[in-house]
């Protein structure tokens, strides 16, 4: 019998020639760079379980929700309690501010997290039944300032990433009172079309009229252009809220529209909401979506904290990635390769190998004592950056014959110096970055003033470890000089 994968998920391999987007070392890249820029932010991690308590879900992401209501993994475990995969972040990331008193800890806390999702749903492009989320949760800050931080935390992630042909949308849902008042003016005239809605509106019409403003149906949305905004029924607080969200956007420089059908998918939304799309998955061109939800820690028994946040799939962002072609990094792979010739030099390889790695240099040898020149072949396949053959010569003149494998460059090293070597080629990018940023003349008395300052510090934290040196070496050796006596 052959097993297959379940329908609706991926495996993610080293590499994946006919699909690249599920190359493993394309996730690291963009992991790495989610982590940089949310610990750039402020943010720290949280892990929570990929299974929570049903009633989570259904406290937080809203009974009506198509989440709850058609798309989640749902199971009793043996002791009789219903349990569910989690289909979104922030309801558990809630659940743990609230179970681990995280609002006696401080005021703010600005978390994110990163992993996998599951919703049973149709399979299309970006969208999978496990899926995987990159989020981001800022608690306790009411502020405009703190909607656009977060809008502003995605965006410079993109524009990390090179993706291009962003649009920032985003609207207002109003606080509770507006919010409740527009909902009954939509649905009054929502009703009016109720025989022309399609079924899934139908069904919104007196659960969530709101959810209908994003309906893709066409006959929906015909409807709906002609439908009250809220933005006729905004308070003056929500409306002065909205209105320095937009402020702050504009005065950071990221370019956005007000889309008034604009909704959110969860029930827990309020104030600001938002999505970023680009033009290159089709239907789904959604690639983050967020927005404020102040009502939902107390909701679920915690403080009344207000709180703001969004959540992104991984896989729409690397689909987008290489749909828009842009710059990306070359798959991992040793910086040296090492090749022994007979059972000696296979001993002291290995040796050097583990040493190597112990400094933190991507080596690897061969272990299969093939024939040279397929070795060689594997080392290029594999693509190593240097290759070295290492035998009883080698061994006894304490030097190595180092070949560039791309430019088939040759030159010797001597063998206890390939650490240093090795690592300012690891390095060597870092270094040229620090060197033409260093290069740049001073523009301003107070940055030379600065740099000049920690640079004699650094200088007089030097001079004093060298002196502390220089007392232990005479310690040592008065020590030495009694003990011959």
């Amino acid at each position: 019998m052959k097993y297959k994968i379940p329908p609706g998920v991926f495996d993610t391999l080293p590499e994946d020639e006919r699909d690249p987007w599920k190359s493993s070392y394309l996730w690291n890249y963009v992991e790495r760079e989610i982590r940089d820029v949310a610990i750039d932010f402020g943010y720290s991690e949280i892990r929570t379980p990929v299974f929570e308590r049903t009633e989570l879900f259904h406290r937080g992401v809203g009974e009506t929700s198509d989440i709850v209501s058609k798309e989640m993994y749902t199971f009793d475990d043996k002791g009789g309690r219903s349990m569910s995969l989690r289909p979104e972040g922030t309801a558990p990331a809630m659940r743990a501010y609230i179970e681990n008193n995280l609002n006696k800890k401080g005021a703010v806390h600005k978390l994110f997290y990163i992993g996998p999702m599951f919703r049973y749903e149709r399979a299309q492009a970006g969208r999978y039944r496990q899926h995987h989320q990159f989020g981001v949760e800022a608690i306790g800050n009411p502020g405009a300032d703190q909607d656009v931080e977060v809008i502003d935390l995605i965006h410079t992630l993109y524009q990390r990433l090179g993706l291009k042909q962003l649009k920032v949308c985003i609207n207002t849902l109003g606080d509770i009172e507006s919010r409740l008042i527009y909902r009954e003016k939509l649905k009054k005239y929502l009703s009016q079309y109720s025989d022309d809605l399609s079924d899934d509106s139908k069904n919104r019409l007196e659960v969530n009229p709101l959810r209908i403003l994003d309906s893709k149906n066409p006959r929906d949305q015909e409807i709906v252009a002609g439908a009250p905004t809220i933005d006729d029924f905004l308070s003056d607080t929500a409306r002065a809220h909205f209105d320095k969200v937009q402020e702050l956007i504009s005065l950071i420089g990221i370019p956005y529209e007000v889309s008034s059908n604009l909704v959110r998918g969860l029930d827990y939304y309020t104030h600001t909401v938002f999505e970023i799309v680009a033009g290159e998955l089709g239907a789904q061109n959604s690639v983050v979506g967020g927005g404020r939800y102040d009502g939902l820690i107390k909701t679920l028994g915690g403080p009344d904290v207000p709180a703001c946040g969004f959540g992104c799939g991984i896989e729409r962002v690397i689909q987008t990635m290489l749909k828009q072609m842009v710059s990306l990094p070359k798959p991992d792979h040793p910086t040296l390769f090492l090749i022994p010739l007979g059972d000696n030099a296979r001993q002291e390889c290995f040796k050097l190998v583990h040493e190597l790695r112990q400094q933190e240099i991507r080596v690897s040898m061969d272990f299969s004592g093939r024939k040279l020149n397929k070795v060689m072949q594997y080392a290029n396949q594999i693509r190593a950056q240097y290759v070295a053959v290492i035998g009883d010569e080698e061994i006894s003149t304490h030097e190595v014959e180092l070949k560039e494998m791309d430019t088939g460059e040759r030159f010797k090293a001597p063998l206890h110096r390939l650490s240093r070597i090795m690592r300012i080629e690891g390095e060597k990018k870092a270094f040229m970055d620090v060197w033409s940023e260093l290069s740049q003349p001073f523009e301003d008395a107070r940055e030379q003033e600065f740099f000049i300052k920690k640079l004699g510090s650094s200088i007089v934290q030097t001079s004093e470890v060298t002196k502390d040196l220089e007392v232990a070496l005479e310690n040592i050796q008065n020590i030495v000089e009694q003990s011959d006596k």
